[in-house]
């Protein structure tokens, strides 16, 4: 794999190499826009263990922008959700309640 081009590897190897290169440099955000999508289960189970790490030992806040409502529940720590681009509801993993955030999220 060492000499392979990030653009000869697989979808999900890319995801994970685009995660990858943002953590060298070390940031104080990390933007992470839907990183299970076109993603295999277990690939995307792995991505959401580092988020969790990361979230839990790093001096950087991570702001990921997911359409997968259980991903991000189950690792994030602050919701805003949006309809149609605008914020109908927020919150904090602690005192929120899944059902609440998926009325305020249907359409």
């Amino acid at each position: 794999m060492q000499n392979r081009r990030g653009g000869d590897i697989a979808g999900d190897q890319q995801q994970q190499l685009s995660i990858a290169r943002a953590l060298i440099i070390k940031p104080k955000l990390l933007l992470l826009d839907e990183p299970t999508e076109r993603i295999q289960p277990n690939i995307i189970q792995q991505i959401g263990k580092v988020i969790t790490c990361l979230g839990g030992w790093v001096d950087m806040a991570i702001l990921l922008v997911e359409q997968y409502f259980d991903f991000t529940f189950e690792h994030a720590g602050i919701f805003f959700m949006l309809r149609r681009g605008r914020v109908v509801g927020s919150g904090t993993k602690k005192g929120t309640v899944r059902a609440q955030f998926m009325d305020a999220v249907s359409v």
